[in-house]
């Protein structure tokens, strides 16, 4: 079960010694330069920004930092407010137990 699964080797024929497989010269011919590689075209649409576009996009990213912005110092100041109330609540619980512990 556990045992891997190999893919089956390549079974080609052996080759055959012909008159050409003997070690003779190739004769020399000039060659060619290789071909230059072309990238292939791409299927998906290009972007263009106009500029309009330019600046509602950049409007739209403005506002979303603001936003975020926003929310993080709410957040921050609701941290700050109930650690401030949990301070004073300490205070005053600390000094009504020692109140008690006179009396």
């Amino acid at each position: 079960m556990f045992t891997p699964k190999y893919p089956p080797q390549d079974t080609a024929p052996p080759a055959t010694a012909t008159a050409r497989s003997v070690h003779t010269p190739a004769p020399v011919q000039p060659s060619a330069p290789p071909p230059v590689p072309v990238a292939p075209a791409s299927n998906r649409p290009t972007v263009q920004l106009t500029p309009g576009s330019a600046l509602a996009l950049a409007a739209g990213g403005g506002a979303v930092v603001l936003v975020v912005g926003a929310v993080l110092v709410s957040l921050l100041l609701a941290v700050a407010i109930t650690g401030v109330s949990v301070a004073v609540v300490a205070v005053v619980l600390r000094l009504l137990i020692k109140d008690l512990h006179k009396h």
